[in-house]
């Protein structure tokens, strides 16, 4: 073996004698890859099409990093369309001829060199057979190279690095090579290929900012083209607004991920952003004069006058939340609207190992939005703009708002631009009104303010600096909109309030139109078949997600019993409704009620833990004394505040340790404590009673006096606890040791007050006595240890368990006088519903056409449930 630096780019793996080289040994095209290989101890294998190179890393860590890199780019390279790419027709990456190949003599070598001189790169190889596999020595790019003649038949090739020496066979031959090369110099020096595939889109052939024909300049963080002459204008805004690029000379800059995003974003959908409201009357066109195009671009782009407002903007929290959610997406059209409505590209996500929005991106493998955030990280500031304020009676004056006076009469909001002007600036109809948010105190530097959305996607922003005039506008606005039937909803202290439609029970054929009320953790909905509202508690929701679709993703929500679908029929305030919904499900504090919670009223976060360690951890040894890895914890308690609803906890991906150590530092933190600050000592003085059927009496008058949920929570970790103890004889962990560990824990104390863990010893030696649980409970609780320990010696013997069962499906309904819409079908216990449902279509020859929705549907014997 010989060391080499070895470089791997996008299209091609080189290695040199040294990093300092600019000419490499050897060049592998990756589109020849077709394997890589593990060969021993630090070795891996690069296999071709025609031969195989061998590659010794310096450990076994960086040799699998290699390996893996190697995988994904040749992955990338082959998912690929074909690229025009400067290399012979016969090898498999080549797209066009070559201008001209043959043997040459070069100076340092001994034997003479096949090169071929295409597009804007000369290659070098060692001979005809190399450069028919695509495999050669070099190549010199010529944007950096000149020619010179020197003799009869020799010519020099110079670049900054080194001085390349050519001999032909013939003066006619020389010059022939001459004449190719200096031709691939000019090609090299001109880049009207990157013009010709931005203007591939018709919107990207004319000004994003005045239509002029065949823009040849664009800001490359804006994604638009314009021309010359708004480029210059746009220079004048300064570098953290817009970077101006030329499509034809600024080579380097045009990599083919930024080519890409403005193939997806380009003047079409930026337009749609920035250009959103421009008046005919402010327009510019290819005939303005500077003076004009200055006026309109800082508007446009300083201002952010014209831009189509994103609904969270103002909220500087959940701006960052949603980028980092949509940075993991191929939403650029999000991110734009996100990143240029205030969202910081350098935001903390929350993630130890994605620290910000562009290692997110990177990890879900969008390039185009990493491409995107590069050219922004100095964007995200927020843009000022002026907003309605109702000014009755007459507020002080905002620097980002106008004063208005504002009128609410028969079902019509007016503003005007002050009281005794009789004609208004402008009118929303009650008609038009689909939302209304009440936002919290000084979210746009101002006490109140509130948002009012309408039919045609428009955003309304109104201020006040008395937050009770504002409630009494709140109030007014929503009752001219919502409907009699939903007017129940206005006794609530919403949030927000409007109209969405949603899709429930089994038949979910239609969307109904409904009236929803955020308060808090609660939403209300007012169902279009019913008068009366019912209340979700959503931070007891079972599962909330986001479903693909097409007005934006339609929210899914499923509580005990039911699971209900919630759609948006516009894109601007449903968005707005999403995320709030999402805040409004997950934890806001740190202390017990504030938890996502399960139907008994059980932090998530807990059942979560312990619903784990009951399946996998029973007869771990030493569980819950043992410590589990920091890191691990300190990431997976992170994970699990965040949203516990949504962590799946698997075994082989969490040990068992680190769950419990998670577990034991939740209560170490929480606030407030298990047992209260208030209560708490006299849970600790209890133990201080001899008579044993008097303390437990105390224990169960304590127990009353906690509030629900600290209430259910105790019992849960105690039974939890209780069954932990059953299992000692494996597990090491009788109710002194794990009294030992829980009492300091639980009571958020240093160890050294022995009366925490008796507490806790007797909490679980007499769990039944203080819960007051029955046989029936005790029966279940000893039924699901039994069954948890048959699977798992069943897992660890390797017998495989019957689970395959016979049932009829029906296709589209259930009808039980014919058999033509029936299937009889042996499901085995790993089938999917996605998996059933493309077994029946298949079985009844159904061909799915590509906007066909099909569902699965499981429903009891009498269809009292489903889902």
């Amino acid at each position: 073996y010989q060391k080499r630096w070895v470089k791997l780019d996008a299209d091609y793996l080189r290695y040199f004698d040294s990093e300092k080289d600019a000419y490499s040994k050897r060049f592998i095209p990756v589109s020849s890859i077709s394997r890589v290989a593990s060969v021993g101890d630090q070795k891996f294998e690069v296999v071709t099409t025609n031969r195989n190179f061998v590659f010794r890393a310096e450990s076994d860590a960086d040799r699998n990093e290699w390996m893996q890199t190697l995988q994904q780019v040749a992955e990338e390279r082959k998912g690929k369309a074909p690229e025009r790419t400067p290399v012979p027709p016969t090898s498999p990456d080549a797209t066009e001829p070559a201008d001209k190949s043959g043997f040459l003599e070069l100076r340092g070598f001994k034997h003479k060199l096949f090169v071929a001189v295409a597009g804007d790169k000369v290659f070098l190889y060692k001979n005809s057979e190399d450069y028919r596999q695509g495999i050669g020595i070099t190549y010199i790019e010529m944007n950096v190279g000149n020619v010179k003649e020197v003799d009869r038949r020799g010519f020099d090739l110079t670049t900054p690095y080194r001085i390349f020496s050519f001999s032909a066979e013939s003066e006619q031959e020389k010059e022939e090579w001459v004449e190719a090369m200096r031709h691939a110099i000019a090609e090299a020096l001109s880049n009207s290929e990157v013009a010709e595939r931005i203007w591939a889109l018709e919107p990207n052939r004319f000004c994003a900012d005045c239509g002029a024909p065949q823009p040849d300049w664009a800001s490359i963080n804006l994604c638009v083209v314009i021309c010359k002459r708004c480029a210059g204008e746009h220079r004048g805004l300064g570098p953290g607004i817009t970077k101006v690029r030329s499509l034809k000379m600024d080579r380097k800059v045009w990599t083919e991920e930024l080519i890409q995003l403005f193939h997806h974003i380009g003047n079409a959908v930026a337009n749609q952003f920035w250009a959103a409201n421009v008046p005919p009357s402010e327009a510019i066109g290819p005939g303005s004069s500077s003076q004009d195009r200055r006026r309109f671009l800082i508007a446009k782009y300083r201002e952010g006058k014209y831009r189509r407002y994103h609904p969270l903007f103002g909220n500087q929290e959940e701006l960052d939340r949603a980028l980092c959610a949509a940075v993991t997406t191929s939403d650029l059209a999000e991110t734009q609207a996100l990143v240029f409505c205030g969202a910081a590209v350098t935001c903390a996500t929350g993630d130890p190992q994605c620290p910000v929005p562009l290692a997110l991106a990177e990890k879900s493998g969008q390039r185009l939005q990493m491409e995107f955030l590069l050219h922004n990280k100095t964007s995200g500031k927020g843009c000022p703009h002026r907003r309605v304020s109702p000014g009755s009676p007459p507020a002080p004056c905002h620097a980002e708002f106008s004063r208005r006076w504002c009128t609410l009469q028969d079902g019509v909001l007016s503003y005007y631009e002050n009281d005794r002007n009789a004609v208004p600036n402008g009118e929303i109809k009650a008609g038009d009104i689909v939302c209304l948010v009440n936002n919290p105190p000084h979210t746009h530097g101002i006490e109140s303010t509130f948002e009012v959305y309408i039919e045609s996607e428009r955003l309304y922003l109104f201020g006040l600096d008395c937050p009770e005039a504002a409630r009494e506008w709140l109030k007014s606005i929503a009752k001219s909109f919502v409907p009699p039937h939903a007017e129940e909803l206005l006794s609530h202290d919403f949030e927000r309030i409007g109209r969405l439609l949603y899709k429930g029970g089994l038949n979910l054929e239609r969307a109904k139109e409904g009236w929803f009320a955020l308060a808090g953790s609660t939403l209300y909905v007012c169902f279009e078949d019913s008068e009366r509202h019912e209340a979700l508690q959503l931070r007891k929701l079972q599962e909330l997600c986001r479903c693909p679709g097409a007005s934006g993703p339609p929210l899914s929500s499923a509580a005990a019993g039911r699971t209900l679908y919630i759609q948006g029929e516009r894109r601007l305030d449903f968005l707005g409704w999403v995320h709030a919904i999402q805040k409004a499900a997950g934890s806001s504090g740190d202390t017990l009620s504030e938890q996502q919670l399960t139907e008994g009223d059980v932090p998530m976060l807990v059942d979560r833990c312990i619903d784990y360690i009951t399946q996998c951890g029973l007869t771990s040894e030493g569980i819950y004394r043992k410590s589990g890895q920091n890191s691990k914890t300190t990431s997976l308690l992170e994970m699990l505040r965040r949203d516990a609803r949504s962590v799946r906890l698997k075994e082989g991906e969490h040990h068992v340790d680190d769950v419990a150590n998670t577990l034991k530092r939740f209560f170490r933190d929480l606030g407030d404590g298990l047992f209260t600050r208030r209560w708490s000592q006299d849970w600790l003085r209890a133990t201080a009673l001899e008579d044993e059927e008097a303390k437990i009496g105390e224990y169960r008058r304590l127990l009353e006096t906690l509030p629900t949920v600290n209430r259910a929570t105790l019992k849960a970790l105690i039974n939890h606890l209780f069954r932990v103890q059953r299992f000692s004889g494996d597990n090491q962990m009788n109710t002194h040791n794990l009294a030992i560990v829980f009492g300091p824990t639980l009571f958020q104390t240093d160890g050294k007050d022995y009366k925490a863990g008796r507490v806790v010893e007797d909490l679980i030696s007499h769990y039944v006595k203080i819960f007051n649980v029955n046989d029936q409970e005790m029966k279940k609780q000893q039924d699901e240890i039994t069954a948890i320990m048959k699977m798992r010696e069943a897992a660890s013997s390797g017998t495989q368990q019957a689970g395959d069962f016979i049932c009829t499906v029906y296709l589209e309904e259930k009808r039980t006088e014919t058999e033509q819409h029936t299937c009889p079908l042996q499901i085995p216990a790993t089938m999917t519903a996605e998996e059933l449902t493309f077994e029946i279509l298949d079985r009844r020859k159904i061909v799915t056409k590509e906007k066909d929705y099909w569902s699965c549907f499981e429903v009891n014997e009498r269809e009292e449930a489903g889902r």
